[in-house]
């Protein structure tokens, strides 16, 4: 079998090539070709993966959705004559009698129509949580607000539920059970985001006579997600380290340590030079940590400690008690670890005031919106003298995001759909 996979983004990319990954295991795996319809798609050089048509990097860097000026920026810049020459490769493509994996929102999908092959949708932009919970619609949204009764609008569930559409993998459960209750070969299988996030066996926790002496006396260790947009990482990165500063002004006598995990794409000076103007001093990294990154830069303030790493991401996300979140993806797999995220919207183009709503809707309880860095340690404080809540987020997160694995159980998914 030959298998065209569509994605429209980094991120789409990379769930992509999780899927793609597990189908190179399948004991008869198809022929695999790629086409990321935003960006280069750098993720499935990984994989040794061609890419079969033109690729691309647009000025708004795929976040047209966010801000009209996006749009009329990359029309400008050859966005139409672009799409129509990937539209033709892709139904060149086709004619030879391959399959299609859409993976990302209604333009891939819209994409492997139009190819007249045979197709199957990892749908990762949509959730019914962005318009209900499992107790019913949200309160004070608009009525035009999931009009059609689901997230996705009419059209798309039109494409979904078309003869050629074998199968479609949404991202959680609950949209899983909107689209089968219209008709729609929707399979629960996880979400790929959290593949190599979440332990597949936890350990288990036992709890000793003197853990709340013990709990007083460890670290207290937040992860911090400033996201990896240039410029826009460093302005989150200033807010930031206010919070920061707003927690040792509040947390004199308990240890604090900080994982900052920072994408390989941004430069470490700038996040140096801030945290060295507000007082910050190079140290050296607590043993303990068992960090895997050599190149890690550790910096010591009163009783905190804070570590810059670019290469130990899933470490800074599992060690954390909570996290300050100012990214798309990170905050989301953050959360499903079953921890609480605190966010502060920043001017954007990405984590603006109204993708933060649309996060904090998307992850629940999960997501602690602040209007400012200084009002963190307050938002600390409740969390930590509430147990309730801290376990109504760890369940909360988890049922949302779903559990490691996902990627497998699609590709196996997959491979039965198309008839392998």
């Amino acid at each position: 079998m030959q298998l065209l996979c569509l994605s429209n983004g980094h991120g789409e990319d990379i769930i992509a090539v999780r899927i793609l990954q597990e189908l190179q295991r399948h004991p008869n795996p198809p022929e695999l070709v790629a086409l990321p319809l935003v960006g280069e798609g750098t993720a499935y050089t990984q994989l040794d993966i061609p890419i079969i048509g033109p690729v691309r990097t647009m000025p708004s860097g795929g976040f047209i959705y966010m801000e009209s000026r996006q749009l009329v920026r990359d029309v400008r810049s050859g966005l139409l004559q672009h799409t129509l020459a990937q539209l033709k490769t892709v139904r060149r493509w086709a004619k030879k009698g391959g399959a299609i994996l859409a993976v990302g929102d209604i333009v891939p999908l819209l994409f492997a129509w139009l190819s007249v092959a045979p197709y199957c949708f990892v749908g990762t932009a949509k959730s019914e949580y962005y318009l209900r919970d499992e107790d019913g619609r949200l309160p004070n949204r608009p009525k035009s607000d999931g009009w059609s009764g689901s997230v996705y609008l009419p059209w798309e569930r039109w494409l979904m539920s078309r003869k050629r559409c074998k199968a479609v993998f949404p991202r959680d459960r609950l949209t899983t059970k909107i689209l089968k209750e219209r008709s729609i070969r929707a399979f629960d299988m996880g979400n790929p985001m959290m593949d190599g996030i979440a332990p597949e066996h936890p350990e288990p926790i036992f709890y000793e006579p003197d853990a709340e002496l013990k709990e007083m006396q460890r670290s207290l260790i937040i992860t911090i997600l400033p996201g990896s947009r240039i410029p826009e990482a460093y302005e989150n990165w200033e807010l930031i380290i206010q919070g920061v500063a707003a927690l040792l002004a509040t947390y004199k006598d308990r240890p604090l340590l900080f994982l900052a995990a920072i994408a390989p794409s941004l430069s470490l000076d700038p996040l140096r030079e801030t945290l060295e103007t507000v007082g910050w001093s190079i140290g050296v990294t607590p043993p303990h940590l068992h960090l895997k990154d050599p190149t890690a830069i550790t910096f010591t303030r009163k009783n905190a400690t804070l570590v810059l790493t670019q290469d130990d991401y899933t470490f800074c996300l599992r060690q954390a008690d909570c996290s300050i979140a100012m990214a798309g993806t990170a905050t989301e797999q953050f959360v499903g670890l079953g921890k609480p995220a605190i966010a502060i919207p920043g001017n954007g183009p990405q984590y603006t005031p109204a993708f933060a709503e649309a996060q904090s809707r998307l992850l629940g309880p999960s997501l602690i919106l602040v209007k400012q860095p200084n009002d963190i340690p307050m938002v600390l404080q409740k969390l930590l003298t509430d147990p309730d809540r801290v376990q109504l987020i760890a369940e909360n997160g988890r049922r949302r995001m779903g559990e490691s694995g996902a990627a497998s159980r699609i590709a196996r998914s997959l491979m039965e759909s198309f008839g392998y």
